[in-house]
């Protein structure tokens, strides 16, 4: 992501309506359409605001601790009709439980914990999460 890791900062993402610009900009150009996004951690700020004002482009959301929840109302996370699954770690401690809070309020989501896993629960526990993510696919089907 730009501005982020060893990518130089870019003053298109400094806002969050630039943010939702790129994310829009790189989905049309690898030709996606209705696709499931998935957001670890700190991609959370390009997605949440994605979500919030283009959610309707998405076949389904997967938010995996991701920050920048609080950003947002509760009655905007009201308003986004994408089938969600919430996803983290039970020994993260932090943003998991946090982002939930926020994130409880999106009208079609579920939430699953996996056990033993942390912040990167996706790296501690890589077959019980492709395993969810697998099955919240088929049911988008």
């Amino acid at each position: 992501l730009p501005g982020y890791g060893d990518s130089p900062p870019a003053e298109m993402v400094a806002t969050a309506q630039g943010r939702v610009a790129f994310l829009d900009h790189v989905l049309r150009e690898l030709g996606m359409r209705r696709p499931v996004l998935v957001s670890p951690s700190m991609s959370g700020r390009f997605a949440l605001p994605f979500l919030l004002a283009r959610g309707d482009r998405l076949a389904g959301f997967v938010p995996v601790a991701p920050v920048g929840t609080k950003d947002y109302a509760a009655e905007q996370y009201r308003q986004v009709q994408t089938p969600t699954l919430i996803l983290y770690g039970d020994r993260d401690a932090s943003l998991g439980p946090q982002a939930l809070q926020s994130l409880r309020h999106l009208p079609r989501h579920r939430v699953a914990v996996l056990p033993d896993a942390g912040h990167a629960c996706y790296l501690d526990k890589p077959e019980d999460f492709h395993r969810l993510l697998l099955g919240f696919l088929r049911q988008l089907q």
